[in-house]
């Protein structure tokens, strides 16, 4: 995917969810933040940002943070980019994992759950849950890095998607290079890692890619192997 419009700035602090504050060409300015995760590792006060510039009428901000500098490499935290790469990924057999698809659509209801995904192909019919990955420790990616009892509901209801015939899969997509493996974050939601533990011995499939990040794309790339 392409970002248009991208500059730099000089992160300051964080308002809310949605609101920060960042220093571009030593003026502050509000901006809006496109995760509404903790990210506290990640936004510290001094840390280089990438922002996109948004000239939209009635908007309250003028930039999106969507990405951060961590030790000279760029990890994008744009939650909604998951997806889009995810769709750009299938689209183009990047992500091969699920065949010939014929038939692919955004966001499928199945019980009470909005799942991302739901394709065809010759042999299956499935629903795909995509997790965005910002969190990372000594190489080690992790998800989630607040506790999500949405997330863990969508992984229990992949299970009874897999009850019912369809295929179920979890795709975590590691918004970095550099991770050398993935895991569940246990310390901080036992719930969801007990669900996703639970999930993969009853036929849900879980993938993790990482991604290639530059100033103004995100790119699926790598497979990055699984420990649960």
């Amino acid at each position: 995917m392409l970002y248009e419009t991208i500059v730099h700035g000089i992160f300051k602090k964080r308002h809310n969810r949605f609101i920060a504050e960042v220093s571009i060409n030593e003026k502050t300015e509000r901006v809006h933040v496109k995760n509404t995760g903790r990210c506290k590792e990640l936004l510290i006060s001094g840390v280089e940002v990438l922002l996109e510039h948004v000239n939209r009428p009635n908007r309250k901000t003028n930039y999106s943070l969507i990405a951060v500098n961590k030790n000279g490499n760029w990890i994008n935290i744009d939650s909604q980019a998951p997806n889009q790469v995810v769709y750009e990924g299938i689209q183009s057999r990047k992500i091969a994992d699920f065949g010939e698809v014929t038939y692919l659509k955004r966001e499928t209801t199945f019980q009470s759950s909005r799942f991302d995904f739901y394709y065809e192909n010759e042999k299956e019919k499935g629903f795909i849950e995509v997790k965005g990955v910002t969190l990372e420790k000594d190489g080690v990616a992790m998800f989630p890095d607040a506790p999500t009892t949405r997330g863990t509901k969508h992984v229990r209801e992949l299970i009874d998607a897999t009850q019912e015939g369809y295929a179920a899969t979890v795709l975590f997509v590691v918004q970095m290079k550099g991770c050398s493996v993935f895991r569940p974050n246990v310390e901080m939601d036992p719930a969801f890692t007990e669900a996703l533990i639970e999930a993969k011995e009853k036929g849900v499939r879980i993938f993790v890619y990482d991604c290639i990040v530059s100033e103004d794309t995100l790119t699926i790339d790598q497979p990055v192997p699984l420990k649960i």
